[in-house]
C-alpha cells in the first residue's frame, strides 16, 4: 500500500476510535506562551485547557486580538474560570519588531516569569495546489520555512533568559513544537541546500522536520543545567483554518467555505481532540524531554529527524542567522 494512503487509512482508523485525552494538572503558578491561538485553532484550544487548569497563559496572533482575547475570555467564565487567567498581544513572527515589541510586552506583563512556551503558531499554504509556490515572507525567506521553523527559533530564542531561570525558578521549563507527521516529507540535505522542485506539502515538511531537531537540541543543550526541555508532536489531522482552501470573499466564498468545513469535520479532528497532545506535553508531570509524541504518547520521528549531526549543524546555522536580525535597544541576547 502506498505510503500516503496507508496514512490516510490509519488516520480514518484514529478518527472512528478512540481518542487519547490528557489527564488534568493543576497547572496553578504556571506561566504559559501559546502562539498561534486565533479562533478555531489548535492554539485557542491548548490554551482555553491551560488556562481553565489553572496556568496563567498568554495567547498571541496576527490581527484581531480583541476579538480572540474576548472569546477565550467569554468561555472561560461560561466554565467559571477566572478570566484574568489570561491575556493577549499581537505576534507576527515571520516580523523581527513584532517578536520584540510581544517579548518586551511579555516581560513587562508576567513579570518575566515563564514556564512553558508553546510554539503553535504556522501556516501551510496551497494546500490544494501545492506546485504553485506561495509568495515570500516579507524578507524574502520561503514562507512555511520563515513561520514554522525560523519563526520559532527567533522567539524562543528571544525569551531563552526568562524559559532558563524559570527551569531553575521551578524545577521544569519547556518549550513544546507543533510539528507534523508530514516531517517525513522533508529530507536533511534541503535544510541547507534548496530542493530545485518546489512542492508546498515538501516545504511544509521540511520547517516541521526543523522543528524536531530544534526540540533535540533544546533538550541536549539545557535539559541539565537549567531543568529546560522540550517536546516535538504531531496533534493529528485537525479541522482548523488551516485546513480550509484560500477563498474569495462574499457570498459564493461564504458559501463555499460553510460546505468546506463541514465536510472537513467529517474527516479531520477537532481543535480541542487535536490539543490533547500539546496540552499533555505542556503538563504532564513525568515527561520525558527531547522526544517527539503523538497522540499523548512518546513516538518515533522519521529517520531524518533522528540525525544528530543535521541537528547540530542546523542549530549553528539558525543561530547565525538570527545574529542578523536587529535587536531592541539595551537588549543583549546571549548566545543560544
Amino acid at each position: 500500500m502506498p505510503h500516503t494512503l496507508s496514512k490516510s487509512v490509519r488516520h480514518l482508523a484514529r478518527l472512528y476510535g478512540p481518542k487519547p485525552m490528557a489527564q488534568r494538572v493543576d497547572m496553578a503558578g504556571r506561566h504559559v506562551i501559546v502562539t498561534g491561538a486565533s479562533a478555531n485553532s489548535l492554539g485557542y484550544a491548548t490554551a482555553r485547557i491551560l488556562a481553565s487548569w489553572g496556568a496563567r497563559v498568554a495567547v498571541t496572533c496576527r490581527r484581531d486580538v480583541a476579538r480572540m482575547e474576548t472569546s477565550l475570555k467569554d468561555d472561560l467564565r461560561r466554565i467559571d474560570v477566572d478570566e484574568t487567567n489570561l491575556t493577549a498581544h499581537v505576534l507576527d513572527v515571520c516580523d523581527v519588531d513584532s517578536v520584540n515589541g510581544f517579548v518586551a510586552w511579555y516581560r513587562r506583563r508576567h513579570a518575566g516569569k515563564l514556564h512553558v512556551l508553546i510554539n503553535n503558531a504556522g501556516v501551510h499554504k496551497n494546500i490544494f495546489n501545492p506546485r504553485k509556490r506561495p509568495p515570500p515572507a516579507a524578507d524574502g525567506l520561503e514562507i512555511h520555512w520563515r513561520t514554522n521553523y525560523l519563526g520559532a527559533f527567533h522567539l524562543t530564542r528571544s525569551l531563552l533568559p526568562l524559559l532558563k531561570q524559570g527551569g531553575l525558578d521551578s524545577g521544569d521549563a519547556r518549550v513544546v513544537n507543533v510539528a507534523s507527521h508530514l516531517h517525513d516529507r522533508g529530507r536533511n540535505a534541503y535544510l541547507f541546500d534548496r530542493n530545485p522542485r518546489y512542492h508546498t506539502w515538501e516545504a511544509y515538511g521540511l520547517s516541521k522536520l526543523a522543528l524536531i531537531h530544534f526540540t533535540r537540541e533544546i533538550e541536549r543543550r539545557y535539559a541539565e543545567r537549567y531543568n529546560l526541555h522540550a517536546a516535538a508532536l504531531h496533534p493529528g489531522s485537525v479541522n482548523t483554518n488551516l485546513a480550509q482552501p484560500d477563498l474569495p470573499p462574499g457570498r459564493i466564498g461564504d458559501a463555499v467555505r460553510r460546505v468546506s468545513c463541514g465536510l472537513s469535520s467529517l474527516v479531520l479532528l477537532s481543535p480541542r481532540v487535536g490539543a490533547q497532545t500539546t496540552v499533555m506535553c505542556a503538563s504532564m508531570p513525568r515527561f520525558r524531554g527531547g522526544e517527539y509524541y503523538e497522540r499523548c504518547s512518546v513516538s518515533v520521528p522519521a529517520g531524518a529527524g533522528r540525525d544528530a549531526a543535521a541537528a547540530r549543524r542546523l542549530w549553528e546555522q539558525s543561530e547565525a542567522w538570527a545574529d542578523t536580525l536587529a535587536r531592541p535597544a539595551g537588549d543583549v541576547h546571549e548566545r543560544m
